[in-house]
């Protein structure tokens, strides 16, 4: 949590620890392949957390094709492919739902990989099976809080051509390890892969529902967080970046109904880009600014109680709410730069790498207004 500060920028002495594979994400539409960008939770996840000063260590395993240049250097693995992901879309499909496939798929991380030190925080955010039962037990032993997005845990993929399914949590070997985890996080569409009823008394459940926020469930508590409105062109990282939100709130000492709000933020921003998002920097600035006011605005409440972020939420819980879309107001220039028309894109030519993707010649559109994020990851 954050004591004091000289300037806008929110110093912290937390460390987080994410563990989750880069990749290569490929959009296609109508059998046409519209961007290609670099994919993995952990890239979208460090787009917050980097942008909000929250210090991390990354481990993530990649192959020696990995095409991108990150800042979180990952591991390259001599004897396997870079993860890859084909997103197909259709025009068909009104709200630009999608089918998943995992074309290749780079080496898991094991425990051997983690460093031997110990992190205040951990993230369990693989989206290729490449997070172990064994490594998550690791995760737990060297972090005092693990968050873990139940994709990392359920995913499963077909032999022949990689479509993305989903196994029930309790049929998994990670179903032993829930009652030693803090926060466990999934989308609707994957909440009934979990008992939340029985998980939330061992944990915290926050599931992320679209346009209607998201869920946090406790052993005694049930909250409703609002959404943001939001553009939304391409759900993928949606989910990642709410995570990250939500744990950097937590980072710098806010509620966990703070926490969740701030999640739902840059969820509603992610969705407006096509792949890894870019945030304009004056935004994300007016942010951090927002997030220092109210953690030093809190500051008697957490000193009491850092080891367990407050769980109700505040009496100005609306004010914070009101200071971050108020933050979202940027120029228009620095949002139509990406927004993509999935669905009226005849497919093109590919353009040169920009923001950790490269991007084809896409219809700029105004999008219908939702309410909040499709929260897939």
């Amino acid at each position: 949590m954050v004591k004091e500060a000289k300037d806008s920028s929110i110093p912290t002495t937390h460390r987080c620890l994410i563990v989750g594979n880069y990749c290569h994400d490929v959009l296609i539409k109508d059998d046409v392949v519209i961007a290609e960008s670099l994919g993995g939770a952990a890239s979208f996840i460090s787009a917050v957390l980097d942008g909000l000063s929250v210090t991390s260590d990354y481990i993530s395993k990649v192959g020696p094709d990995f095409a991108y240049s990150v800042n979180h250097r990952p591991i390259t693995s001599p004897s396997s492919k870079t993860t890859v992901f084909h997103a197909h879309f259709s025009t068909e499909s009104k709200r630009q739902d999608r089918i998943l496939k995992r074309v290749t798929a780079c080496d898991p991380v094991t425990p051997s990989d983690l460093p031997s030190s110990t992190f205040d925080f951990g993230l369990a955010v693989g989206v290729g099976g490449e997070i172990l039962p064994e490594t998550l037990e690791r995760m737990i032993d060297i972090c005092k809080v693990v968050f873990v997005d139940i994709q990392a845990l359920v995913r499963v993929f077909d032999p022949v051509d990689g479509t993305v399914s989903l196994l029930h949590l309790n049929q998994t070997g990670f179903w032993p390890l829930l009652k030693r985890i803090g926060f466990l996080k999934a989308s609707a569409e994957e909440a009934p892969y979990v008992d939340v009823e029985e998980a939330r008394k061992w944990c915290c459940v926050v599931v992320t529902k679209g346009k209607e926020g998201c869920t946090v469930y406790s052993k005694d508590e049930e909250l409703s967080v609002a959404p943001f409105p939001a553009f939304q062109v391409d759900p993928t990282g949606a989910g990642d970046s709410f995570l990250g939100g939500l744990v950097a709130g937590l980072v710098h000492g806010l509620t966990i109904p703070d926490a969740a709000l701030l999640g739902n933020f840059f969820g509603s921003l992610t969705v407006g880009y096509i792949g890894l998002p870019k945030f304009d920097l004056r935004l994300v600035q007016k942010v951090k600014d927002e997030v220092l006011k109210r953690s030093l605005q809190h500051f008697g409440s957490h000193e009491k109680q850092e080891d367990e972020p407050k769980r109700l939420k505040p009496l100005d819980h609306e004010e914070f709410q009101a200071a971050l879309s108020a933050a979202k107001v940027v120029p228009a220039h620095s949002i139509k730069e990406c927004k993509w028309d999935l669905h009226s894109s005849p497919g093109a030519l590919e353009q040169p790498v920009c923001n950790g993707h490269r991007r084809l010649p896409l219809n700029t559109v105004c999008a219908e207004p939702i309410n909040s994020v499709d929260s897939k990851p």
